[in-house]
């Protein structure tokens, strides 16, 4: 547990926890909120539905590794209208995913990471005219997946909210298990 923890601290994870792909809840009422397109990322990205597939391959996909590292980032905010501060956090959560990715890659034999608010690779994706450019590196959304945040933050046994005036992220790495102690 102490290396895991290590590579959590070093990319500069806030909290996480741990929860069973059984366990979880894939809902089509997640995925319909992403369709009302508040992010403007709707059938626009490889990340994002429909891009990621229906539902159910969603699901399954999920289902074919035995658990979560659910994880979070947590950042604060000016006010809780600061609209450039949300922005700031969400960015700097994605480089947080890219670390544990990196930091955890070599000790899982084969993963899914699923991230926050949709891929920002490349400036404009190929999506739907061509592949993705970047598959091994490009993750998919937990709301996209259809998976309710802060229904996965409390069954991994972390906060959804950490008080005023701070937004956090959410991201999580599925895996069957690591190849050190946790």
């Amino acid at each position: 547990m102490e290396r895991l923890k290590e590579i959590l601290r070093g990319a500069g994870v806030f909290e996480h926890g741990f929860v069973s792909t059984a366990e979880m809840d894939f809902l089509q009422a997640v995925r319909d909120m992403c369709e009302v397109n508040t992010c403007g990322k709707y059938d626009k990205l490889w990340s994002c539905p429909p891009g990621v597939g229906t539902l159910e391959q969603c699901r399954e996909r999920c289902r074919s590794f035995a658990q979560m590292l659910v994880f979070s980032g947590k950042y604060e905010l000016e006010d809780a209208f600061d609209y450039e501060g949300m922005m700031a956090g969400m960015r700097q959560f994605k480089q947080v995913v890219r670390g544990v990715e990196a930091g955890l890659r070599p000790y899982v034999n084969g993963y899914l990471m699923l991230s926050n608010e949709g891929c920002d690779l490349c400036e404009a994706c190929t999506y739907p005219d061509a592949p993705c450019r970047h598959p091994a590196r490009a993750h998919g959304t937990l709301e996209g997946y259809g998976i309710f945040v802060s229904e996965l933050a409390s069954a991994a046994g972390m906060r959804y909210n950490n008080g005023p005036n701070t937004v956090t992220y959410f991201a999580g790495m599925l895996f069957h298990s690591f190849l050190f102690e946790t």
